[in-house]
């Protein structure tokens, strides 16, 4: 019987600046007020994002790692730095021209984006992004029952965002 190969996890954190309004440009004007209260500002805002991308795997007996950290670097940099760091996420991101920025969003956009970049993509386990200090969010691909699961998917706003997990006070 052979021992079972060690798996561990290597996360890479990185930290850029954007900023965004958020607005869905599925609901009305009034339904964008009702659902992200002041964090629908015409004007938008801004955000310094933490993120960290972990991905997961058998540690390699030749090398001792689960993956060359140069190449998640490298992914975080075309992918992070490159296209988000100092942008409007609204008007600098084609993905988000007609996807609403929110956190949530954010992160399957990373997700779908590092994916590309890694020689073996199934390695990927999580993307997280801390927003503020109190908002953060983890994303780890698809989830598994598309078309069964069905949240709720209004939001009450108040006088600051933190009812939404897209912003903070």
């Amino acid at each position: 019987m052979s021992p079972q190969q060690p798996v561990a996890f290597l996360t890479r954190k990185e930290t850029f600046s954007a900023c965004h309004r958020l607005h869905s440009p599925q609901l009305s004007d009034a339904e964008n007020v009702e659902v992200f209260g002041k964090c629908n500002n015409f004007h938008g805002h801004g955000h310094n994002y933490t993120v960290e991308i972990t991905v997961r795997g058998p540690i390699d007996a030749r090398t001792g790692m689960v993956m060359n950290i140069t190449e998640l670097k490298d992914a975080i940099e075309t992918v992070i730095m490159k296209r988000l760091d100092h942008k409007n996420l609204d008007k600098d991101v084609e993905y988000f021209s007609k996807t609403p920025s929110t956190t949530e969003n954010l992160a399957v956009y990373i997700w779908d984006n590092i994916r590309t970049q890694l020689a073996k993509p199934e390695l990927l386990y999580e993307v997280k992004i801390h927003e503020t200090p109190k908002n953060i969010i983890s994303y780890r691909g698809p989830y598994p029952f598309n078309g069964l699961y069905n949240p709720i998917n209004k939001r009450i706003a108040h006088d600051s965002c933190t009812n939404i997990s897209s912003d903070s006070d």
